[in-house]
């Protein structure tokens, strides 16, 4: 049987990544519908090659060049918000949840209501949103399949064993491209320093919150809401060589790793075949080659972030969707060279102390405070701008 899938955000790198995987499986999937958010050329051209149902662009404006690309096709065109919740609403057997930001929410939170699986690429859904999403899940009966690479090496790692066996859950980190830099040294670096990372290929906003150890804050808050052992039992560990993806440790001291090479499409692909297994053309693993494998805890004093995401779960209420918001903007400054690199997260800590909205209820609390913090933290922009 043919396993039907959506792919939401599917002219990004993880939207690319999975195509990829389905291209070498042409037989066991049927693609209902892909999403982009403007790229109307690119989008139409994935959807001719794969056969979809539909095809949805976010932004109205990209939408008579969609319709145009797919003229003579049966493939539908749409667009908007309400388009990319209609699509998730068709109950893809599984879908990829890959869209960036907090437009991801609705349509990640409509798929998990139609009681499929979904696979979650989108950091915004369960740093901003992580209770609703896990709520709603449970609801629905929804499976949800961690895509991060170091989340779905603990999903791999738990399987066999229960949550209430393990002890200790351990994130790794490769330390980003200044792991062995001081302060001094990282109060002059560069966006194109910053997006240099020593083993991913992966976006610029991304390659900035390695370079900052927040995209381990931020994964942190994830795991904290996939993987109920307590927020004292998930630690962090620096491991440059980027091999172990994260480990599991259980009670009678067994610990177990899941090793990958850097490469995205093998933590799709777990996702993408479960509960089975497929076959890839990604790169083997070879540890010989590698040679060593180092490891070392992180310095929250040189990297804070990890420190600051920490302290915002901690708190609970809308500080994980207020630290989300506050280090996009921030980011984005600093690649506009508006900022320094070490504003990023001081910028974030001054908007986590300035306010307290009351705690979210629904998605339209996370957009109200979502678009609230990005016009606090844009003021606190100003104030760093160089």
């Amino acid at each position: 049987m043919t396993k039907s899938i959506s792919i939401f955000g599917a002219t990004g790198s993880v939207g690319l990544s999975t195509l990829d995987l389905v291209r070498q499986h042409p037989d066991q999937y049927n693609i209902i519908a892909l999403t982009a958010n403007g790229n109307a050329s690119k989008l139409a051209a994935l959807a001719k090659e794969f056969s979809a149902e539909i095809a949805v662009v976010a932004e109205h404006s990209a939408y008579d060049e969609l319709k145009q690309e797919l003229a003579g096709t049966s493939i539908e065109a749409a667009s908007g918000a309400e388009a990319l919740v209609a699509a998730a609403a068709l109950g893809a057997d599984w879908t990829m949840a890959a869209i960036v930001g907090c437009a991801g929410l609705p349509p990640t939170l409509e798929a998990l209501r139609c009681g499929k699986t979904v696979a979650l690429a989108n950091k915004e859904a369960l740093v901003s949103a992580g209770g609703l999403m896990i709520t709603e899940a449970q609801k629905s009966g929804a499976t949800l399949l961690p895509v991060d690479s170091e989340h779905n090496a603990i999903f791999q790692a738990l399987q066999g064993g229960r949550i209430d066996q393990v002890r200790k859950i351990t994130l790794t980190a490769s330390g980003g491209p200044f792991r062995t830099w001081t302060r001094e040294q990282m109060a002059s670096v560069t966006p194109e320093q910053a997006v240099a990372h020593p083993n991913w290929d992966m976006g610029a906003k991304i390659s900035v919150d390695s370079a900052t150890m927040m995209n381990k804050g931020l994964e942190l808050i994830e795991a904290h809401h996939l993987f109920a052992v307590g927020l004292e039992n998930i630690e962090i560990l620096v491991h440059p060589q980027s091999v172990i993806h994260s480990m599991v440790e259980y009670h009678d001291r067994s610990t177990l790793a899941q090793l990958g090479s850097p490469d995205m499409r093998i933590p799709i692909a777990s996702a993408l075949a479960w509960p089975e297994r497929m076959m890839t053309n990604c790169a083997p693993l070879d540890l010989a080659e590698i040679g060593r494998l180092d490891f070392e805890r992180p310095d929250e004093d040189r990297f804070p972030a990890t420190k600051i995401a920490r302290a915002a779960i901690t708190a609970g209420g809308a500080k994980p969707a207020m630290l989300n918001a506050a280090n996009e903007v921030a980011v984005a400054a600093f690649l506009n060279r508006a900022v320094q690199f070490l504003d990023i997260t001081e910028i974030v800590t001054r908007l986590l102390d300035s306010y307290s909205p009351p705690e979210p209820s629904a998605l339209a609390d996370i957009f109200a405070i979502d678009k609230e913090t990005r016009v606090r933290t844009e003021q606190l922009v100003e104030e760093f701008k160089v």
